[in-house]
């Protein structure tokens, strides 16, 4: 078994783990083999949810299959115990070349998808790798040299691994596609198809997708044969889960943070996920609440990805409990015990408004979603409300101190908008190392390569710091304090040897001032004993200095103000 396949079966286990339909079939009844039955019962999951009910019988077959369901409605397994089914594990005679191949938008729902794979097939020993950028090639290269049984990547990893002849899918006999319509919104189609052509012809297909917009119809049935089709669960289409109590409040933006944090101290709150519009907004809004004492960490597309699974372990952990993101982590994070979801920007469209609250009442669990409309967003949330059938289409004016919004959430009317220190029980994302992946220079594609200069973390970290400490904490954004100082470079010592031997300018460390004051120093040059007294004249990058001027700058008759009077050679 690989490295990185242990590593998948030492972290979360397999999810949902969520009480289902006490009649539902057993996955032995459903004709999963006995060690992948054995896999799940390890990890309690014995009986199968709607979608996995209805596509592993198909599956089974070796038909191709189109499934509509949302995350969280068990898809995974849906298609996972088929694969595990169709695949020769290593001490069946598998020679480590890939024969299963799972497509996927995003590096955390490819994370997720091979985790739970890894743990359905360890009695096995199925090898699971996962594949996806922003983090060095090295690592996956030699799993793939050591074999692998089942692929999970993103398009833009696998097909640079391709092209660079370390991957093999000639011999792919069952190909799943997840999350269909989420990478048509990324703009990975194109790379899909052009996977789709490197594979046998002679192969199983699995597309899986929330909604079915034309272009995923058109790939269907260009690359499917003859699919069987099957709904289950909420979709975009027939909204959320109904496990979900969904509130909506218009708000003005100058008091959503002081909403959010009443919220955060409702009665029975677990873990939340608050999603802003942009990666800025998620950014000031973690530090808003790490300032406000809440164990807080943000995730977007900006960070690298060792900063991003730092907070998502640290979510999962339970080391912070609140996990602000942009729609990067909408959908593709299956992180049980999430209770409430804040929309704190209004969502663009209702399928992201689906996926988005999609992460709470997941696979049976009850939860709370909170949507946040400005006055600007009214038109957008018309829209929204109408083709979901909400019937909210005017939502109540709410601020911090309003009456319904306590009473709605079972919020206590004697909490502030700063937790209390004695409720400070969070181990915070300090708590949680970040480990160093390698991350490579970013490639075009959003999910391939790395980030060059990654910023380290969100600024939701160490709870209790000044506002002036947490800027400086090394995570990638300058202190302020430098913000507009140039940087002079240092004259290297021969220069200065040299210089004081010609008995011309001696380069010596300057102090730099701001505003009268005096600042560290930086390389500059004086002039020397015999040459006469002058101000001093700054070097250059190279270290050598610069020639005095013959006249001085005159402002009315005098030197000007604020500028140095120039030496001139006698």
């Amino acid at each position: 078994m690989s490295d990185l396949t242990q590593d998948l079966l030492d972290g979360q286990e397999l999810a949902p783990t969520a009480p289902v339909r006490p009649e539902a079939p057993t996955f032995a009844a459903l004709g999963a083999r006995a060690e992948t039955v054995e896999a799940l019962a390890s990890a309690g999951i014995t009986r199968a949810f709607a979608i996995q009910e209805y596509a592993i019988p198909i599956a089974l077959r070796g038909v191709d299959l189109i499934g509509q369901a949302p995350t969280g409605t068990g898809k995974t397994l849906g298609f996972g115990v088929p694969l595990l089914d169709r695949v020769f594990a290593p001490g069946e005679g598998s020679d480590g070349v890939p024969q299963a191949l799972v497509v996927v938008p995003t590096r955390e729902l490819g994370i997720q998808v091979a985790k739970d794979l890894a743990a359905a097939g360890r009695t096995r020993g199925v090898r699971v790798l996962p594949i996806y950028g922003g983090v060095a090639y090295e690592p996956q290269i030699d799993a793939l040299r050591k074999g692998v049984e089942i692929l999970v990547g993103t398009p833009g990893r696998l097909m640079d691994l391709q092209k660079q002849k370390h991957l093999r899918l000639d011999r792919v006999h069952a190909l799943v596609l997840d999350e269909a319509d989420r990478m048509l919104d990324l703009g990975f189609l194109d790379d899909v198809e052009k996977i789709l052509a490197m594979l046998p012809e002679d192969r199983q297909t699995m597309l899986f997708s929330a909604t079915m917009p034309d272009p995923i119809v058109t790939l269907s049935r260009r690359f499917l044969r003859q699919p069987m089709t099957i709904h289950a669960g909420h979709t975009a289409e027939t909204g959320p889960s109904p496990q979900t109590q969904q509130l909506v409040y218009r708000t003005h933006s100058m008091n959503k943070v002081e909403v959010v944090a009443r919220i955060l101290q409702a009665e029975g709150r677990g873990l939340t996920m608050i999603f802003t519009r942009t990666k800025r907004a998620a950014d000031r809004v973690a530090e808003d609440l790490d300032f406000r004492g809440f164990a807080v960490a943000a995730v977007h597309g900006d960070l690298g990805q060792g900063a991003r699974e730092r907070a998502l372990r640290a979510f999962r952990a339970g080391k912070i409990d609140i996990l602000v993101a942009t729609d990067v982590a909408a959908r593709g994070l299956d992180v049980t015990g999430v209770t409430h979801v804040i929309n704190y920007d209004c969502p663009e469209d209702q399928d992201t408004y689906t996926h988005r609250i999609g992460r709470t009442g997941r696979a049976g669990a009850t939860g709370v979603a909170v949507t946040f409309v400005d006055w600007d967003d009214m038109p957008r949330w018309r829209i929204i409300d109408k083709t979901l059938g909400l019937e909210m289409p005017e939502p109540p004016e709410t601020y911090h101190t309003s009456p319904h919004l306590y009473t709605d959430l079972h919020i206590s009317t004697e909490v502030s908008g700063t937790l209390p220190t004695a409720e400070r029980t969070r181990a915070g994302l300090s708590a949680e190392i970040e480990e160093d992946l390698g991350g490579t220079t970013r490639s075009r594609r959003g999910d391939s390569g790395g980030r060059g200069p990654r910023r380290g973390e969100s600024r939701g970290e160490g709870r209790g710091e000044g506002r002036g400490e947490r800027r400086g904490r090394g995570d990638g954004r300058r202190d302020r304090s430098d913000a507009g100082t140039p940087a002079v470079a240092e004259a290297p010592a021969a220069d200065a040897a040299d210089a004081a031997d010609d008995g011309a300018r001696t380069p010596r460390r300057r102090r730099r001032r701001r505003a009268g004051e005096v600042v560290a120093g930086e390389a500059t040059a004086v002039i020397s004993a015999d040459a006469g007294p002058a101000e001093p004249a700054t070097a250059s990058a190279d270290g050598e200095a610069s020639k005095p001027r013959r006249r001085r700058r005159r402002r009315g008759g005098g030197s000007g103000a604020g500028t140095p009077a120039e030496a001139t050679a006698d």
